[in-house]
């Protein structure tokens, strides 16, 4: 009798403990939604350049990095409470690969977190062959797309910046400052909106295709259009009715010329755009969101604290992690990187 009273106690103690309501567990958090693809043009729109699949980097500078790419997508990175705003992502390589692993993706699950819905854009690159205006045209139309879908995705049609790292900082520059150029004919009503992002980040950018800053991959890539010198230099085309800019750079970056986020800050600030620049005394090169602890992972929370005093990106969550301890969630931290082994990365 006892033996069986001590195994129906037993039992009971098992079930206690197997159901986390009765054993006082904090229900699991749903889930976060995998990323929605959509495609930025209609099926057989561009005639076909790039022959073979689409291809990954599995090491060195390349990890992480997308080329081959033939079908210019956007991946949204929904989060489960959306603030309003959204971020145009676009990742760095030189316009001959797009790192996404080490810096799209990462920065779009960061944004994700604060309740931002992060798009990270897939586009074409010159060195597959692609016109060089191309990556340009994926850019406007990402940000028109965007805003066509920004009812059904929780987000304010005029809270929506662009974000670009490197030469994805290019892209973004361009996207922001030359919004209603008309880089490719109307495709269906969502051309018809605007191009323009609300606001602006520009991280380790490539900014000017001009001597003394033109020795950067970015420019041999998109050089064999005639006027790409003039076309695709941001402080070049620098306007008053663009959007408020944001800049961080290392000093020591030995890719892309600090130069480059100078004459940016200069050319801004001299046209009366808001704009705010951080310079890190080190970092080189390709950061992503920045290694924990180092210099140049200030960034992140840099940009944040920025875009909210644009009102862009809603309150500041209610606890910050202790006094310099990183402000980027553990599954986007990233390892240690070296700069791009051929200085070409950009």
């Amino acid at each position: 009798m006892s033996l069986h009273v001590g195994k129906l106690r037993g039992l009971a103690v098992l079930l206690f403990l197997l159901n986390p309501l009765l054993a006082g567990a904090v229900p699991a958090a749903p889930p976060i939604p995998a990323p929605e693809v959509v495609p930025l043009w209609p099926q057989g729109h561009w005639q076909q350049r790039v022959r073979g699949p689409e291809r990954l980097g599995i090491e060195g500078s390349a990890k992480g990095a997308v080329s081959g790419v033939s079908n210019a997508r956007m991946e949204i990175y929904r989060p489960l409470k959306p603030n309003g705003t959204a971020v145009v992502i676009f990742g760095g390589g030189g316009y001959f690969r797009i790192q996404i692993g080490s810096a799209a993706k990462p920065t779009a699950q960061w944004l994700q977190s604060l309740g931002v819905t992060a798009v990270v854009v897939y586009y074409r690159l010159p060195a597959d062959g692609w016109a060089p205006v191309s990556p340009f045209q994926d850019g406007q139309r990402a940000m028109r797309l965007l805003r066509a879908q920004a009812a059904s995705l929780g987000v304010d049609p005029e809270r929506i910046g662009a974000l670009g790292f490197s030469a994805g900082g290019n892209l973004a520059g361009i996207v922001a400052t030359r919004f209603d150029a008309p880089l490719y004919p109307p495709v269906d009503a969502a051309d018809q909106l605007s191009a323009r992002p609300n606001f602006l980040g520009m991280i380790y950018p490539v900014v000017s295709m001009r001597a003394p800053l033109d020795h950067t991959r970015s420019k041999r890539e998109l050089e064999s259009q005639d006027d790409a010198q003039q076309a695709y230099s941001v402080e070049q085309h620098v306007r008053k009715d663009m959007p408020p800019v944001f800049l961080a750079q290392a000093v020591d970056d030995r890719t892309v010329d600090v130069g480059h986020s100078v004459a940016m800050y200069q050319a801004t600030h001299a046209a009366g755009i808001p704009v705010e620049l951080h310079l890190f005394e080190a970092g080189g090169h390709s950061w992503g969101l920045g290694k924990p602890g180092t210099l140049v992972a200030q960034w992140p929370r840099l940009f944040a604290n920025w875009a909210r005093s644009h009102g862009y990106l809603g309150p500041p969550p209610a606890r910050l992690p202790p006094h310099g301890a990183s402000a980027i969630p553990a599954a986007a931290a990233q390892p240690p990187r070296s700069l791009d082994d051929d200085g070409a990365g950009d």
